[in-house]
């Protein structure tokens, strides 16, 4: 977690997402598993958020205590950010280090060499993964990450003024990764696709590499509005409407809007894979890479027939849909991230 502040007396933490064009608030329970008591969405104006960076703390302020205030949530929050500037690096120190402070001290003295920003800038935090076996002998490896210090502050900003209470910032591909626990015993890929799309690699002993990227359901149902007149949500709508799966000619509708809905999904999805395998290429080149063998996705795009087996076509690795577990009245492709932020821990 990249931040952390006292426990206070209250004891429901709610998971808080920001996306590049909603925010996503979560309350769970955990028995064994997370579940989904209570949720809620909030759509963003445009220019509220840019490429996942807050843009405008006021407008997010604005929304997010509008969200909290209907629904009633709790106000103690662990907020998830993700965008493209984050740094997220896996390293192997030379020493075996069961001491926590000794083991933060190698991290500090180690991260200057891996993390392209002045540390004097940036928020850096870390979790252990494990001693490992390397040809050079043992070492403790840890995933790193480092975000500037100006995008922490703006996004605390923006939750100081819509009243909530702070517990911590982390990662949402963390939280992502702990909603959707895989039990697979190799390392796994994980995508939530959203208004951002947010790739991450993990094994049971936690997350080994994170990237965010443009791209996901909001852009498509940008590029369809744009050419067929439309509200954003009119377009999200045809997007789930149409499809991956059904003949043209069965889905009801203005012929020609149908048609264009599945074009854009269609070229969506393949622009979708290649930034997906332009990630993975880029997690291949590290030390430390593990083979991932499978994946499984949530997000906006769950809702969409066919988005996911498409995906995995074009990716040519098997993936499977994937959310929390919610009742009917609850989007839980759009909660899952803020779900497992609700949480410090896996399962």
């Amino acid at each position: 977690m990249l931040r952390r502040k006292k426990r206070s007396p209250q004891t429901s933490v709610v998971g808080l997402e920001l996306d590049a064009g909603h925010v996503a608030a979560a309350e769970v329970s955990v028995d064994g598993a997370l579940t989904l008591t209570r949720g809620a969405v909030a759509e963003l104006k445009p220019g509220t958020m840019r490429d996942g960076e807050v843009a405008d703390p006021i407008a997010l302020a604005d929304a997010v205590k509008s969200l909290f205030a209907d629904h009633e949530l709790p106000t103690r929050v662990r907020l998830g950010i993700a965008h493209q500037r984050i740094v997220v690096r896996t390293l192997d120190l030379e020493a075996t280090l069961d001491d926590p402070k000794a083991l933060a001290a190698a991290v500090k003295t180690a991260a200057p060499d891996h993390i392209p920003m002045p540390m004097d800038e940036a928020v850096l935090d870390f979790q252990p993964l494990g001693v490992v076996n390397t040809p050079l002998g043992l070492r403790s490896r840890v995933v790193v990450v480092a975000v500037r210090r100006e995008m922490v502050e703006r996004a605390t900003a923006a939750l100081e003024g819509a009243g909530l209470q702070l517990e911590g910032i982390d990662l949402s591909a963390f939280g992502m990764v702990r909603a959707l626990a895989s039990e697979h015993e190799g390392a796994v890929l994980y995508i939530n696709v959203a208004g951002l799309v947010n790739v991450a690699v993990a094994t049971a002993d936690g997350c080994l590499f994170t990237r965010a990227s443009a791209g996901g359901v909001e852009a498509i149902a940008a590029t369809l509005a744009e050419r067929r007149g439309l509200t954003l949500e009119h377009a999200r709508a045809w997007l789930t409407h149409v499809g991956l799966v059904a003949d043209l000619d069965g889905v009801e509708g203005d012929p020609d809007l149908v048609t264009a809905a599945r074009s854009a999904l269609e070229d969506g999805v393949h622009e979708l894979a290649d930034s997906i395998r332009t990630s993975l290429n880029f997690y291949r080149t590290q030390d430390a890479a593990e083979t991932v063998e499978l994946g499984v996705v949530t997000g906006a795009a769950v809702a969409i027939p066919g988005f996911v087996e498409r995906l995995g076509e074009q990716l040519r690795l098997p993936l499977e849909a994937r959310t929390v577990a919610a009742g009917e009245d609850l989007d839980a492709g759009r909660l899952t991230v803020a779900a497992g932020l609700a949480v410090a821990e896996r399962p």
